[in-house]
Protein backbone atom coordinates (compact mmCIF):
# COMPACT_ATOMS: atom_id res chain seq x y z
CA UNK A 1 0.00 0.00 0.00
CA UNK A 2 2.87 2.18 0.79
CA UNK A 3 3.79 2.21 -3.26
CA UNK A 4 0.24 4.02 -3.60
CA UNK A 5 1.78 6.58 -1.81
CA UNK A 6 4.80 6.83 -4.12
CA UNK A 7 2.20 7.48 -7.24
CA UNK A 8 2.35 10.94 -5.88
CA UNK A 9 5.46 12.12 -3.99
CA UNK A 10 9.15 10.97 -4.93
CA UNK A 11 11.13 8.79 -2.98
CA UNK A 12 12.80 11.49 -0.64
CA UNK A 13 9.52 10.86 1.12
CA UNK A 14 10.76 7.71 2.95
CA UNK A 15 13.10 7.71 5.81
CA UNK A 16 10.74 10.67 7.68
CA UNK A 17 8.62 11.60 9.77
CA UNK A 18 4.88 13.51 9.55
CA UNK A 19 5.30 16.26 11.58
CA UNK A 20 2.76 18.98 10.71
CA UNK A 21 -0.60 19.15 12.91
CA UNK A 22 -3.08 18.65 10.44
CA UNK A 23 -2.68 16.19 7.66
CA UNK A 24 -2.90 17.14 4.01
CA UNK A 25 -5.52 15.23 1.78
CA UNK A 26 -2.79 14.13 -0.16
CA UNK A 27 -1.09 11.73 2.31
CA UNK A 28 -4.41 10.33 3.30
CA UNK A 29 -5.93 9.75 -0.22
CA UNK A 30 -2.08 8.25 -1.57
CA UNK A 31 -2.88 5.42 1.12
CA UNK A 32 -6.32 4.78 0.64
CA UNK A 33 -7.21 5.51 -2.73
CA UNK A 34 -7.13 1.62 -3.80
CA UNK A 35 -9.11 0.68 -0.95
CA UNK A 36 -11.90 2.98 -1.61
CA UNK A 37 -11.81 1.73 -5.47
CA UNK A 38 -12.42 -1.61 -4.81
CA UNK A 39 -15.03 -0.64 -1.81
CA UNK A 40 -16.77 1.73 -4.48
CA UNK A 41 -16.79 -1.02 -7.07
CA UNK A 42 -17.64 -3.27 -4.54
CA UNK A 43 -20.92 -1.98 -3.44
CA UNK A 44 -22.13 -0.35 -6.89
CA UNK A 45 -22.21 -3.96 -7.73
CA UNK A 46 -24.18 -4.86 -4.91
CA UNK A 47 -26.71 -2.00 -5.31
CA UNK A 48 -27.25 -3.03 -8.67
CA UNK A 49 -27.71 -6.77 -7.49
CA UNK A 50 -30.60 -5.07 -5.22
CA UNK A 51 -31.84 -3.24 -7.56
CA UNK A 52 -32.24 -3.32 -10.98
CA UNK A 53 -31.68 -7.40 -10.90
CA UNK A 54 -34.16 -7.36 -7.84
CA UNK A 55 -31.79 -10.00 -5.83
CA UNK A 56 -33.42 -9.02 -2.68
CA UNK A 57 -31.51 -12.13 -0.55
CA UNK A 58 -28.83 -10.14 -0.64
CA UNK A 59 -30.59 -8.11 2.12
CA UNK A 60 -29.08 -8.68 5.72
CA UNK A 61 -30.48 -7.42 9.10
CA UNK A 62 -29.13 -4.07 9.86
CA UNK A 63 -28.75 -5.00 13.64
CA UNK A 64 -26.38 -7.71 12.73
CA UNK A 65 -24.57 -5.51 10.81
CA UNK A 66 -23.96 -3.28 13.64
CA UNK A 67 -22.97 -5.76 16.16
CA UNK A 68 -20.12 -6.72 13.61
CA UNK A 69 -19.30 -2.82 13.44
CA UNK A 70 -19.13 -2.68 17.66
CA UNK A 71 -17.08 -5.58 17.74
CA UNK A 72 -14.87 -4.57 15.09
CA UNK A 73 -14.04 -1.12 16.39
CA UNK A 74 -12.84 -2.49 19.48
CA UNK A 75 -10.53 -4.63 18.35
CA UNK A 76 -9.37 -2.58 15.96
CA UNK A 77 -8.89 0.35 18.78
CA UNK A 78 -6.82 -2.10 21.08
CA UNK A 79 -4.64 -2.91 18.17
CA UNK A 80 -4.00 0.69 17.50
CA UNK A 81 -3.36 1.08 20.88
CA UNK A 82 -0.91 -1.50 21.10
CA UNK A 83 0.94 -0.05 17.82
CA UNK A 84 1.45 3.62 18.94
CA UNK A 85 2.58 2.24 22.26
CA UNK A 86 5.57 0.13 20.08
CA UNK A 87 6.16 3.77 18.42
CA UNK A 88 6.08 5.54 21.70
CA UNK A 89 9.07 3.45 23.02
CA UNK A 90 10.89 3.40 20.39
CA UNK A 91 10.58 7.70 20.35
CA UNK A 92 11.32 7.42 24.08
CA UNK A 93 14.37 4.69 23.53
CA UNK A 94 15.91 7.51 21.30
CA UNK A 95 15.48 10.63 23.48
CA UNK A 96 17.45 8.51 25.75
CA UNK A 97 20.36 8.07 23.09
CA UNK A 98 20.38 11.71 22.65
CA UNK A 99 20.68 12.61 26.40
CA UNK A 100 23.04 9.85 26.91
CA UNK A 101 25.01 11.30 23.71
CA UNK A 102 25.14 14.65 25.22
CA UNK A 103 25.87 13.14 29.18
CA UNK A 104 29.03 11.17 28.00
CA UNK A 105 30.42 14.13 25.91
CA UNK A 106 30.25 16.33 28.69
CA UNK A 107 31.65 13.96 31.08
CA UNK A 108 34.44 13.46 28.68
CA UNK A 109 35.08 17.06 28.66
CA UNK A 110 34.48 17.88 31.87
CA UNK A 111 38.43 16.63 32.64
CA UNK A 112 40.72 19.08 31.09
CA UNK A 113 43.51 17.96 32.46
CA UNK A 114 45.41 16.86 29.42
CA UNK A 115 44.28 19.58 27.55
CA UNK A 116 46.81 21.52 25.96
CA UNK A 117 45.49 25.10 27.29
CA UNK A 118 42.15 26.52 28.51
CA UNK A 119 38.72 25.58 26.11
CA UNK A 120 41.23 23.06 24.36
CA UNK A 121 40.96 19.21 24.52
CA UNK A 122 43.45 16.12 23.87
CA UNK A 123 43.42 14.24 21.19
CA UNK A 124 41.40 11.01 22.92
CA UNK A 125 38.86 13.45 24.21
CA UNK A 126 37.90 14.31 20.61
CA UNK A 127 38.04 10.78 19.64
CA UNK A 128 35.87 9.32 22.18
CA UNK A 129 33.07 12.03 21.06
CA UNK A 130 33.46 11.79 17.92
CA UNK A 131 33.39 7.62 18.17
CA UNK A 132 30.08 8.39 20.06
CA UNK A 133 28.73 10.55 17.14
CA UNK A 134 29.69 7.44 14.56
CA UNK A 135 27.56 5.12 17.11
CA UNK A 136 24.61 7.30 17.28
CA UNK A 137 24.63 7.18 13.11
CA UNK A 138 25.49 3.61 13.11
CA UNK A 139 22.89 2.61 14.93
CA UNK A 140 20.24 4.29 12.69
CA UNK A 141 21.71 2.81 9.77
CA UNK A 142 21.78 -0.66 11.56
CA UNK A 143 18.18 -0.19 12.45
CA UNK A 144 17.29 0.45 8.58
CA UNK A 145 19.37 -1.86 7.06
CA UNK A 146 21.38 0.92 5.12
CA UNK A 147 25.02 -0.39 5.49
CA UNK A 148 26.11 1.32 2.12
CA UNK A 149 25.46 4.54 3.74
CA UNK A 150 28.72 3.80 6.08
CA UNK A 151 31.16 5.73 4.24
CA UNK A 152 29.35 8.79 4.11
CA UNK A 153 27.26 8.62 7.90
CA UNK A 154 29.36 6.93 9.99
CA UNK A 155 33.22 6.67 8.43
CA UNK A 156 33.88 10.39 8.81
CA UNK A 157 34.14 9.98 12.86
CA UNK A 158 36.45 7.37 12.82
CA UNK A 159 40.08 6.55 12.21
CA UNK A 160 40.33 4.67 8.39
CA UNK A 161 41.22 1.38 10.06
CA UNK A 162 38.83 1.75 12.94
CA UNK A 163 36.10 2.03 10.32
CA UNK A 164 36.88 -0.40 8.08
CA UNK A 165 37.21 -3.11 11.01
CA UNK A 166 34.03 -2.38 12.32
CA UNK A 167 32.16 -2.11 9.42
CA UNK A 168 32.99 -5.58 8.93
CA UNK A 169 31.40 -6.79 12.00
CA UNK A 170 27.97 -8.11 12.11
CA UNK A 171 26.34 -5.90 14.51
CA UNK A 172 28.99 -2.25 14.16
CA UNK A 173 27.16 -0.28 17.07
CA UNK A 174 27.94 -2.91 19.91
CA UNK A 175 31.41 -2.69 18.45
CA UNK A 176 31.79 0.65 18.90
CA UNK A 177 30.59 0.86 22.30
CA UNK A 178 32.85 -1.67 22.78
CA UNK A 179 35.89 0.56 21.56
CA UNK A 180 34.54 3.11 23.88
CA UNK A 181 35.37 0.74 26.54
CA UNK A 182 38.57 -0.17 25.49
CA UNK A 183 39.20 3.78 24.56
CA UNK A 184 38.37 4.44 27.99
CA UNK A 185 40.92 1.98 30.19
CA UNK A 186 43.19 3.35 27.96
CA UNK A 187 42.57 6.69 29.18
CA UNK A 188 41.90 5.70 32.61
CA UNK A 189 44.36 7.80 33.88
CA UNK A 190 42.75 10.86 33.47
CA UNK A 191 39.77 9.97 35.28
CA UNK A 192 38.82 9.16 39.19
CA UNK A 193 37.12 5.71 40.31
CA UNK A 194 34.20 8.07 39.98
CA UNK A 195 34.54 9.68 37.05
CA UNK A 196 35.26 5.96 35.28
CA UNK A 197 32.85 4.27 37.07
CA UNK A 198 30.29 6.77 35.59
CA UNK A 199 31.04 6.53 32.10
CA UNK A 200 30.75 3.20 32.42
CA UNK A 201 27.07 3.36 33.33
CA UNK A 202 27.19 5.67 30.74
CA UNK A 203 28.06 2.52 27.95
CA UNK A 204 25.76 0.18 30.05
CA UNK A 205 22.82 2.38 29.63
CA UNK A 206 23.98 3.11 25.62
CA UNK A 207 23.93 -0.45 25.46
CA UNK A 208 20.67 -0.98 26.88
CA UNK A 209 19.10 1.90 24.80
CA UNK A 210 20.38 -0.15 21.63
CA UNK A 211 18.88 -3.14 23.00
CA UNK A 212 15.46 -1.79 23.64
CA UNK A 213 15.51 -0.41 19.67
CA UNK A 214 16.85 -3.96 18.39
CA UNK A 215 14.15 -5.65 20.34
CA UNK A 216 11.29 -3.37 18.69
CA UNK A 217 13.19 -3.86 15.28
CA UNK A 218 13.86 -7.79 15.27
CA UNK A 219 10.23 -8.52 17.06
CA UNK A 220 7.41 -8.05 15.00
CA UNK A 221 4.27 -6.68 15.72
CA UNK A 222 2.25 -10.13 16.60
CA UNK A 223 0.42 -11.23 13.36
CA UNK A 224 -2.54 -12.71 14.85
CA UNK A 225 -3.32 -9.05 15.79
CA UNK A 226 -2.29 -7.26 12.71
CA UNK A 227 -3.80 -9.74 10.12
CA UNK A 228 -7.33 -10.51 12.11
CA UNK A 229 -7.64 -7.08 12.29
CA UNK A 230 -7.51 -6.17 8.69
CA UNK A 231 -9.68 -9.16 8.08
CA UNK A 232 -12.11 -8.02 10.08
CA UNK A 233 -11.98 -4.75 8.56
CA UNK A 234 -12.97 -6.34 5.36
CA UNK A 235 -15.60 -8.40 6.40
CA UNK A 236 -17.12 -5.17 8.19
CA UNK A 237 -17.13 -3.26 4.70
CA UNK A 238 -18.12 -6.55 2.92
CA UNK A 239 -21.43 -6.78 5.11
CA UNK A 240 -22.07 -3.17 5.39
CA UNK A 241 -24.16 -2.47 1.90
CA UNK A 242 -26.21 -5.78 2.75
CA UNK A 243 -27.54 -3.66 5.62
CA UNK A 244 -28.24 -0.51 4.16
CA UNK A 245 -29.90 -1.71 1.01
CA UNK A 246 -33.03 -2.13 3.28
CA UNK A 247 -32.97 0.59 5.75
CA UNK A 248 -32.29 3.31 3.01
CA UNK A 249 -34.87 1.28 1.08
CA UNK A 250 -37.76 2.36 3.15
CA UNK A 251 -37.10 5.93 2.75
CA UNK A 252 -38.72 5.65 -0.59
CA UNK A 253 -38.10 3.36 -4.23
CA UNK A 254 -34.89 4.06 -5.32
CA UNK A 255 -33.19 5.39 -2.07
CA UNK A 256 -30.90 2.24 -2.11
CA UNK A 257 -28.93 4.08 -4.01
CA UNK A 258 -27.58 5.97 -1.25
CA UNK A 259 -26.16 2.91 0.56
CA UNK A 260 -23.25 3.37 -2.27
CA UNK A 261 -21.65 6.82 -1.07
CA UNK A 262 -22.78 6.37 2.81
CA UNK A 263 -21.27 2.77 2.19
CA UNK A 264 -18.47 4.07 1.04
CA UNK A 265 -17.30 6.63 3.42
CA UNK A 266 -17.98 4.22 6.36
CA UNK A 267 -15.71 1.73 5.27
CA UNK A 268 -12.77 4.06 4.47
CA UNK A 269 -13.21 5.65 8.09
CA UNK A 270 -12.58 1.83 9.57
CA UNK A 271 -9.92 1.02 6.90
CA UNK A 272 -8.24 4.44 7.51
CA UNK A 273 -8.25 4.04 11.06
CA UNK A 274 -6.99 -0.25 10.71
CA UNK A 275 -4.57 1.79 8.63
CA UNK A 276 -3.65 4.11 11.45
CA UNK A 277 -2.24 1.46 12.97
CA UNK A 278 -0.68 -0.50 10.63
CA UNK A 279 1.59 2.04 9.21
CA UNK A 280 2.80 2.27 13.53
CA UNK A 281 3.23 -0.97 14.06
CA UNK A 282 6.86 -1.19 12.96
CA UNK A 283 8.65 2.58 13.66
CA UNK A 284 11.97 2.16 11.95
CA UNK A 285 10.83 0.80 8.76
CA UNK A 286 11.83 3.77 6.38
CA UNK A 287 8.37 5.56 6.27
CA UNK A 288 6.88 8.89 6.60
CA UNK A 289 5.84 7.94 10.21
CA UNK A 290 8.55 6.62 11.76
CA UNK A 291 10.90 7.75 14.38
CA UNK A 292 13.20 10.49 12.76
CA UNK A 293 16.41 8.86 13.48
CA UNK A 294 17.94 11.32 10.60
CA UNK A 295 17.59 14.79 12.39
CA UNK A 296 17.88 13.01 16.08
CA UNK A 297 21.20 12.07 15.00
CA UNK A 298 21.83 15.46 13.13
CA UNK A 299 21.03 16.96 16.33
CA UNK A 300 23.36 15.00 18.29
CA UNK A 301 26.53 15.29 16.36
CA UNK A 302 25.87 19.53 16.45
CA UNK A 303 25.39 19.63 20.30
CA UNK A 304 28.52 17.58 20.41
CA UNK A 305 30.54 19.02 18.10
CA UNK A 306 29.73 22.43 19.66
CA UNK A 307 30.91 20.95 23.16
CA UNK A 308 34.48 20.60 21.10
CA UNK A 309 34.53 23.72 20.39
CA UNK A 310 34.31 23.20 15.79
CA UNK A 311 32.96 25.58 13.77
CA UNK A 312 31.22 25.39 10.73
CA UNK A 313 28.77 23.00 12.27
CA UNK A 314 25.68 21.22 9.70
CA UNK A 315 22.61 22.61 9.78
CA UNK A 316 19.82 20.80 11.83
CA UNK A 317 17.41 18.88 9.60
CA UNK A 318 14.74 20.71 8.51
CA UNK A 319 10.91 19.06 7.10
CA UNK A 320 10.01 18.91 3.86
CA UNK A 321 6.57 19.12 3.18
CA UNK A 322 5.87 18.70 6.72
CA UNK A 323 7.95 15.51 6.70
CA UNK A 324 10.72 15.33 9.22
CA UNK A 325 13.39 12.53 8.46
Amino acid sequence: MASCFLLLKPMTWQLKMYVRKNIHWRVIWAYSWRDVLIITLYDTLAAILYGPLHIHVLDVPWQLVSIVGVAVSFYVGFKNSSAYSRFSEARTLWGGIVNRSRSWAWQVLANNHAAEAPGSYALWQHELVDRQIAWVNALRLHLRRQPELWETEVAPFLSGLEATAVRRQANPPAQLLLAQAHALREVGKHFNGLQQNSLIDELRELTSLQGGCERIKTTPFPRQYAFSSQVFVWIFAALLPLGLFGEFNKLGHGNFWYTVPFSVLVSWVFITIELVGHISENPFENRMNDVPMSALCRTIEIDLRQMLGETGLPSPIQPIDGVLY
